[in-house]
């Protein structure tokens, strides 16, 4: 039994890595205790339904039959999918029948269809008809699931096993035989009606499974060749003849599988094809070796180069930085990531942190040290940039410099000053490329960073480059040293020169060449990978200066998008396809030791599959095991990747990456909770995904980041509805409310309809939850949401609902805000002698120390407030000239 499937079966996903670091596996699972559930850190509810879980498991028989009838099937629309299909049949059935009697026929045919059904249940396959002695299974529909060829191999010896067990009433035993083939199909439309419905499959692989089902020796498992290359090393296997198999133009390769084996599946990827040359970008390189030169004597640039995803702004970049290896010139190259598009200059932080060589376990001295090496050289005022430069990437300032006595607002706008100031200082020494990626997926902040970067560049040696999707609309046209670049699609010609680049000038057969320029519809990127997919495929072999097709083309042989390219190269790399999938969900660019720890792989096997992902050109590695990085080639590359896995597979991987960043990267979590907070909301774990996004909001506020922090708290707020309705989870909503309405000051002013909607909700929770001390902040917030939006009753009504909450206290902090809510709004709804009153009240009640505006709500300051309209209070009464 799988443990980690287990506990994500209970929704208890949040405990795979104490089982796996406590060595809990399927042989001591049942003699687990509450004591050592506890010892584990199990949550007493959830002890409960472990123990619950786990006497289920006691009482099970060890082979206990699955139903044999499927259950009721609704249709879910046809799909295309990478299908296993599994035909068995009972051997010798037909004597049967004619020798014993019906009623003992029936009962061998209930125990042998019993068995079968239990087999492939275990291994998560679906039972999509029984045909009297035979059995049509499918793995891969409904439901998808990891290596669904091994799956039904596995099930198929263990189908064997069982059938194998059954006997004759004489007492001589059953077999059957099973052929399995794998391939694309088209699944989900239902044919028949009542207990003969059944999925309807359309394509060779079933036609191929039947046929090698018949072809099979009685006891044996056959597999088709797809399926042999997807099972890989897993199973010793026996290769066979080609078979001339009947409704198939050319013999067929078929494999007799022989028992359970060690080796991992190998493929062999593809070898000095190296990139695709750079074409039809002349014009594009040109022009930007032309803004290089201006900007090199001194005429700022800025290009923005927009392009959908792998029209090929990565590889023009490239070729660009290759024709400007032979210059001297400063590199400085920033991506955004989508997992950071709420995360405060993430872009610069991972800049700063790369160049100055920041180390996770460097000592913060150490860091400090490195930092200013870095800032030397494009500032001569290290001590004033230090400090903030330190506190973005969040490195202690230890006693080397005084504490940053600035506010939020000030010290998001000095350290923005002192990274423009570090980009002139550097375009001094020498010229300055600056690279900005991915902008679609920007930060707030670094869009305001931008603003002023390309403003500031003009005077400089500096060229900015800024690329982005085709649906961001870019903020900086309009200026004499903006240039928008485009890139559009290939033409036919230029496809065509890709794609003999990458067959080493051999020619392709002319269908293949055909399809792949038609499909891949001017691509650059699409135009790749499908090339590499045929030429990895089998189906070409080398001729006289081409290549030949070995049999006719499948229709599954190419796929029709990049997305079945990769998915098709990841499920023939199988180690490769596991760690990509396990690198896409940590992020666009991951690193060697915490891939390691997520995957649980030894080190060997890691190292392997990592070889293989690089040679196959799917990701780029930079540095050495254990210190390298990866990052996927392309955005896209790591989408069909994460898009492979199963819903609840991902949530397994977010969950282990956000218990490692949690547990094993203190340093991690708390600096950047932006990720944590995403991993455990992918990961379905919504209490801790609350927690991290209500721990970034208020970071971000603390920093003036606004934008970001609202939505951080709106996100907490969307979390936290999915959690059982508590005391505590309302007190949660409480306090992100009272945040989320602190924000939407900032942001929108007092009269925002979002800074009503977020008071009024929490007065809401207060009453409901009968809070007295929350109470007063949040009427005090209405009220002033009230003034401005000149609902005077309003106001009035609740200013003298905090005087009576503030005078039942006897809280002389509250008395002053409350008289001068009362004094406020008297004022405007012309009862100045009642305004006078309590304003005077106000100021006889203030303490400059105590009645700071409070965190809640942003405002003037009170005394001036108070001095103010009391002023305006005195002159219509004739007190003041």
């Amino acid at each position: 039994m799988d443990i980690e499937q287990w506990l994500c079966g209970l929704g208890l996903q949040q405990y795979v890595t104490a089982f796996h670091d406590n060595a809990i596996d399927a042989e001591v699972l049942s003699e687990l205790t509450e004591t050592d559930l506890e010892k584990l850190g199990v949550l007493l509810g959830h002890r409960k339904r472990l123990l619950k879980a786990i006497e289920g498991l006691r009482k099970q028989e060890p082979r206990q039959a699955a139903p044999v009838a499927p259950a009721p099937m609704q249709s879910k629309g046809a799909e295309r999918r990478q299908l296993t299909v599994m035909f068995c049949d009972l051997v010798g059935s037909t004597a049967l029948s004619a020798r014993l009697d019906p009623e003992q026929m029936r009962d061998i045919l209930r125990a042998y269809q019993d068995a079968v059904a239990g087999a492939i249940a275990r291994f998560e396959g679906h039972v999509a008809k029984f045909m009297g002695d035979g059995a049509l299974a499918y793995f891969g529909w409904p439901k998808v699931h990891e290596n669904e060829a091994e799956g039904a191999v596995r099930a198929g010896l263990a189908v064997v096993e069982a059938v194998a067990r059954l006997g004759e009433p004489g007492g001589a035993p059953l077999a059957c035989r099973i052929g399995i083939a794998s391939g694309l199909v088209v699944v989900g439309d239902l044919i028949g009606e009542g207990g003969a419905q059944e999925e309807a499959v359309v394509g060779d692989t079933p036609n191929l499974a039947a046929r090698l089902q018949a072809l099979a020796e009685p006891g044996t498992v056959m597999v088709s060749e797809q399926t042999r290359r997807l099972i890989g090393g897993l199973f010793e296997v026996e290769d066979l003849p080609a078979l001339a198999l009947k409704g198939f133009a050319v013999p067929q390769r078929a494999f007799r599988v022989r028992r359970e084996g060690r080796a991992e599946s190998r493929f062999e990827a593809l070898h000095g094809a190296g990139l695709a040359p750079l074409v039809g970008r002349e014009h594009e390189l040109g022009l930007l070796l032309e803004r290089w030169e201006r900007a090199k004597n001194g005429d700022g640039q800025v290009v923005l180069l927009a392009g959908e995803p792998g029209i090929g702004k990565s590889r023009l970049l490239q070729a660009f930085r290759e024709r400007l290896a032979d210059e001297p010139y400063l590199p400085l190259s920033q991506y955004c990531s989508p997992f950071h598009k709420t995360s405060t200059l993430h872009p610069v932080i991972g800049l700063l942190t790369r160049a100055a060589h920041l180390a996770s376990d460097d000592p913060p001295s150490r860091k400090l040290d490195k930092l200013e090496a870095l800032l030397v050289r494009g500032t001569s005022d290290v001590a004033g940039a230090a400090p903030l430069i330190a506190a973005l990437v969040s490195v202690p300032a230890d006693d080397r410099y005084p504490p940053l006595a600035l506010t939020p607002q000030r010290q998001k706008e000095r350290t923005l000053s002192v990274l423009l100031d570090q980009v002139a200082g550097l375009a001094k020494r020498e010229p300055v490329l600056e690279v900005f990626e991915d902008v679609h997926w920007a930060d707030a902040t670094t869009l305001e960073l931008l603003d002023l970067v390309v403003d500031r560049v003009r005077t400089l040696r500096a060229m900015v480059l800024i690329t982005f999707r085709p649906e961001v609309t870019p903020r900086w046209t309009g200026h004499a040293h903006v240039t928008i670049l485009t890139l559009s699609r290939l033409g036919r010609r230029q496809g065509t020169a890709v794609v003999e680049h990458l067959t080493g000038g051999k020619a392709l057969p002319a269908e293949i060449l055909e399809q792949i320029v038609a499909r891949t519809d001017g691509v650059p990127l699409f135009v790749e990978e499908l090339t590499k997919t045929v030429l990895e495929s089998g189906l070409l072999k080398e001729e006289a200066g081409g290549y030949a097709l070995t049999r006719p083309l499948p229709t599954f042989a190419i796929p029709s998008t990049l997305y079945d390219s990769l998915m098709a190269r990841l499920d023939r790399l199988a180690p490769v396809r596991e760690v990509a999938q396990i690198g896409a969900v940590i992020g666009r660019e991951f690193e060697h030791e915490l891939l390691a720890s997520v995957a649980g792989m030894d080190e060997k096997g890691l190292a392997e599959a990592l070889r293989q992902l690089v040679e196959a050109e799917l990701a780029f590695r930079r540095g050495e095991p254990p210190d390298a990085t990866y990052v996927f080639k392309h955005a896209l590359v790591q989408d069909a990747a994460y898009g492979s896995l199963l819903i609840s597979r991902r949530q397994q991987l977010h969950a282990r990456v956000a218990s490692v960043l949690e547990e094993r990267s203190p340093v991690t979590a708390e600096a950047d909770p932006v990720l944590l907070a995403y991993h455990f909301g992918q990961a379905g774990l919504a209490e801790k995904a609350v927690e991290y996004h209500e721990k970034a909001g208020r970071r971000a506020l603390a920093r003036s980041a606004v934008a970001e922090a609202l939505v951080h708290f709106r996100s907490a707020l969307d979390q936290l509805q999915s959690l059982p309705r508590s005391e505590e989870r309302l007190r949660r909503e409480l306090a992100i409310r009272l945040a989320l309405g602190s924000g939407s000051v900032a942001a929108y002013g007092f009269a925002a309809p979002a800074t009503g909607e977020a008071y009024r909700r929490a007065l809401d929770l207060c009453e409901e939850l009968g809070e007295q001390g929350e109470i007063f902040p949040v009427v005090y917030g209405l009220c002033l949401y009230q003034l401005y939006r000149a609902a005077l009753a309003d106001m009035m009504s609740g200013a003298e609902r905090l005087l009576a909450l503030a005078e039942a206290g006897n809280d002389r902090n509250r008395l002053f805000f409350a008289h001068r809510a009362v004094g406020v709004s008297a004022f405007p709804a012309g009862d100045f002698p009642r305004a006078r009153f309590h304003l005077e009240q106000a100021l006889e009640l203030y303490d400059p120390e105590a009645h700071r505006t409070p965190a809640f709500v942003y405002a003037f300051d009170p005394r001036v407030v108070c001095l103010d309209h009391l002023a305006r209070t005195l002159l219509p009464l004739g007190f003041l000239e």
